[in-house]
């Protein structure tokens, strides 16, 4: 999208700059941000629409606290909300941001820092300043003693220092990181006087002090949270909240499972679902309130980057460290049938780390690509460097001969051979391994893949555990295969090396699940993060895709581009929903047609 500036780009590096650019209202990655200093809204919200009434969300499992900012425990639903940042982003264009409790932003000309100045207005719920101590003892927290994917996202950035009554400094390791300034400018901002007294490292039931629209008004432990909107919220009035948060009251009710949820859904316990289960929206929601039209069923398209969902091998365990195993086992998923049989047909099959987005690779590499490949030859499979990357296929029947072949082929070259119906390398150790999941609804997908594996000897097992259970597991990279899902933006930066990188995958909560541990990906990384202009994070973010894809790290699974949502009919919406999310914080209660609806349903 920058590709008509990029050339602007390398002129400017021979010109001198100033020592600083000018202040501005918002950040953006991609040249020139939509929405101007005075813009009184984004354009995708209702700026009259009415506050008030309730709005209530179903969560899966359990929690056991209330601070979501460390390692420790399974943290609330919704509890990451009550803490304002410095900006927040826009959903109709792409990465950009604006501000929040910050007035401005100016990055220095030689993008190796940058300067927040605070709203003087900005404060936390009890009436105290939000100041730039708040935002320096922030930083310094989250990274010291916060969960460890904080210290790899900040990895570049060295410090934060007050450098006037409402200025913050951060400063950067280098200034090829494009994303830093931005990255920062995501912090949630934290009360350093609140957290002076109690261990920041502990999990916690007591409600912490927030800036943001929402509080905690009641606490079920493990059970359900209540939000109310705080009455004097300091931020209601500026551009970029204007025409959300339009709820009284946010209410998370727990349920053991999704099915038990959808169930409860149906009985009106609660308002509103994001479906991501195809059978259920094909079919789930059939009842008395769907026929009735008092449930409503939407598909909300969207342009969102689908990034990668998939089966992943832990490749730290030895049955899964050569990749023409993993390679072999790819053949033995039958997506086509599982498409046509479970799906009914509703997902496209996931042929890239960055699908749905020109970020993702196809046909065999280009010239500008290879030369930034060229470098790895030796460290990265020969095909990456020649052909184009596919999954395997069949014809949707379930007979899959061919790919049975094709696996026990590349099995046999890696020294695991069937002999009286067991896959066994050459100690005579059968082939075994476990499939950890928390959705039991998820095992009528794995449990066909794993019978074609059973047609070839190996010995594989579901194991579904209750979500806090499959946290602290994932979290100590204690599983063999997993579900795994890896979100993509249109601008990939740092989180690229909490998925890939071998720190991430030595570090215990560390994203990179599946400890990929290869020099050349850990600089194809940096090299995505250093990009210095659109073209370029085109190209490396293309070579990091065939790194990943040739690896043979996961099973890629599938993806839709559209929000599935169910609700009961008691909200309005603006008429226009933006491309980059979902906003459901731009919904408000509509309480005539709450009325229609109560009248037709005895209370609850």
């Amino acid at each position: 999208m920058r590709r008509a500036i990029a050339a602007l780009f390398f002129v400017a590096l021979a010109v001198p700059l100033p020592a600083a650019a000018e202040p501005r209202h918002g950040l953006s990655l991609f040249g020139d941000l939509k929405y101007p200093s005075n813009f009184q809204h984004f354009d995708y919200v209702n700026p009259e629409a009415p506050k008030g009434g309730a709005i209530k969300y179903a969560a899966i499992g359990t929690f056991d606290t209330l601070n979501p900012f460390t390692l420790k425990g399974v943290s609330a639903a919704g509890s990451d909300g009550m803490f304002d940042t410095l900006m927040t982003s826009s959903s109709d264009e792409p990465a950009s941001s604006y501000g929040l409790v910050a007035e401005t932003v100016d990055v220095a000309a030689d993008r190796k820092s940058v300067v927040y100045t605070l709203r003087p207005e900005a404060k936390f719920w009890d009436g105290s300043p939000i100041t730039p101590d708040d935002v320096v003892w922030t930083f310094d927290t989250l990274k010291a003693k916060g969960h460890p994917r904080w210290r790899l996202y900040y990895a570049d950035v060295t410090k934060a220092e007050k450098t006037g009554p409402r200025q913050v400094k951060f400063i950067f390791r280098t200034g090829d990181n494009r994303e830093l300034p931005s990255i920062v400018g995501e912090m949630p901002v934290l009360s350093k006087a609140y957290w002076s007294s109690r261990d920041f490292t502990k999990t916690t039931l007591d409600a912490p002090l927030g800036s943001g629209p929402y509080k905690i008004e009641s606490v079920d432990p493990g059970r359900a949270i209540t939000y109310k909107r705080v009455a004097n919220y300091w931020g209601d009035k500026l551009p970029v909240n204007r025409g959300r948060n339009n709820f009284d009251e946010i209410r998370f009710d727990y349920y053991r499972d999704a099915s038990v949820a959808l169930e409860a859904f149906k009985a009106g316990a609660y308002d509103i679902r994001i479906e991501n289960v195809a059978k259920n929206w094909a079919i789930g929601y059939d009842s008395p309130a769907l026929r009735a039209g008092e449930i409503k069923k939407e598909e909300i398209p969207n342009k969102i980057p689908e990034g990668m969902q998939a089966f992943g091998f832990n490749t730290r365990r030895p049955v899964f460290a050569d990749p023409r195993v993993r390679e072999a086992l790819n053949y033995l998923f039958d997506f086509e049938w599982t498409n046509k049989t479970l799906f009914y047909g509703a997902y496209t099959r996931t042929q890239s780390y960055f699908s749905n987005s020109e970020l993702a690779s196809s046909g065999p590499p280009a010239a500008d690509e290879l030369a930034v490949l060229e470098k790895y030859r030796g460290q990265l499979p020969p095909r990456v460097f020649t052909d184009s990357f596919a999954v395997p296929t069949t014809d949707g029947s379930g007979n899959i001969r061919d790919n049975l072949r094709a696996a026990l082929k590349l099995l046999g070259e890696a020294g695991w051979n069937v002999k009286d119906g067991k896959l066994v390398d050459a100690k005579g150790t059968q082939f075994k391994f476990e499939f950890l999941l928390d959705q039991p609804e998820f095992e009528r997908v794995v449990l066909p893949f794993l019978q074609n594996l059973g047609r070839i000897g190996i010995a594989a097992t579901v194991r579904t555990v209750d979500p806090a259970q499959y946290e602290n597991r994932m979290q100590r990279f204690d599983f063999d295969m997993a579900v795994v899902s890896f979100g993509e933006s249109l601008s990939p930066g740092n989180e690229q090396r909490d998925y890939w990188s071998a720190a991430s995958g030595k570090q215990e909560g560390g994203h990179n699940e599946l400890g990929i541990d290869n020099p050349a990906i850990d600089e194809l990384v940096n090299l995505v993060v250093n990009a210095p202009d659109r073209p370029s994070l085109v190209t490396r973010t293309h070579a990091l895709d065939r790194a990943l894809l040739w690896g043979f790290y996961v099973v890629p699974n599938w993806h839709i581009s559209n929000f599935r949502v169910a609700y009961w009919d008691k909200f309005a919406r603006p008429p226009t929903n933006p491309p980059y999310g979902l906003a459901l914080d731009t919904w408000w209660y509509d309480k005539a047609r709450a009325d229609a609806l109560g009248a037709q349903r005895p209370p609850r």
